[in-house]
């Protein structure tokens, strides 16, 4: 999905009002942009000093763009298992990106060799799932995650698994591309 500067600063606004609406009692606008009313899959992500502060989103398009942000900035801010909730004082110095999902793709691969081949690093969001446990990582994470061994490991982790089971366990294997956009240095302090 193809969006314009405007409306990426819509989005950009839309999270930010929601997050502080949630300490305010305000409640933000509902865009009416087109675009913003299609279905689309997001995750929010808040960072505070370039550390991660808080990450939530949806694999599928369930709700409209719009309402997905706005669903997923407010749980990232404050049901985020991995942090405390997000305090309204903490608000201004966190930063807010936007990824949009592609649908998930079943990549199909016969062992691990082969699966750490067909991943295209910085590309591709992996879900990785195994019975009742499952995980993503978006395409974002390889830059802290560079090589396949790395990404998946710590991806395995993450789904409750052993840290080798892609090596042993053949889990099941979706991946996804975004197109992710983030507020400009600045903008947070003075939205």
């Amino acid at each position: 999905m193809k969006l314009t500067a405007a409306e990426k600063k819509t989005l950009l606004t839309l999270a930010r009002q929601t997050i502080g609406g949630h300490f305010t009692g305000a409640e933000s606008p509902t865009p009416d942009a087109p675009a913003l009313m299609r279905p689309a899959a997001t995750f929010v992500t808040l960072k505070k000093n370039g550390e991660l502060r808080g990450c939530i989103g949806n694999l599928t398009a369930t709700e409209t763009l719009a309402e997905s942000v706005r669903h997923n900035a407010l749980a990232a801010a404050c049901n985020d298992s991995r942090f405390a909730p997000l305090s309204a004082a903490e608000l201004p110095a966190v930063s807010i990106e936007i990824s949009l999902l592609s649908e998930a793709q079943p990549l199909d691969y016969a062992d691990a060799n082969e699966l750490r081949r067909r991943l295209r690093p910085g590309i591709d969001g992996v879900i990785l799932s195994s019975g009742r446990r499952g995980a993503t990582f978006l395409p974002q994470v390889w830059e802290q995650l560079p090589t396949a061994e790395l990404f998946l490991s710590h991806l395995c982790r993450k789904a409750g698994l052993p840290a080798d089971f892609w090596r042993t366990g053949q889990p099941e294997i979706a991946v996804y591309q975004v197109a992710h956009f983030a507020e400009e240095a600045g903008a947070a302090a003075n939205p």
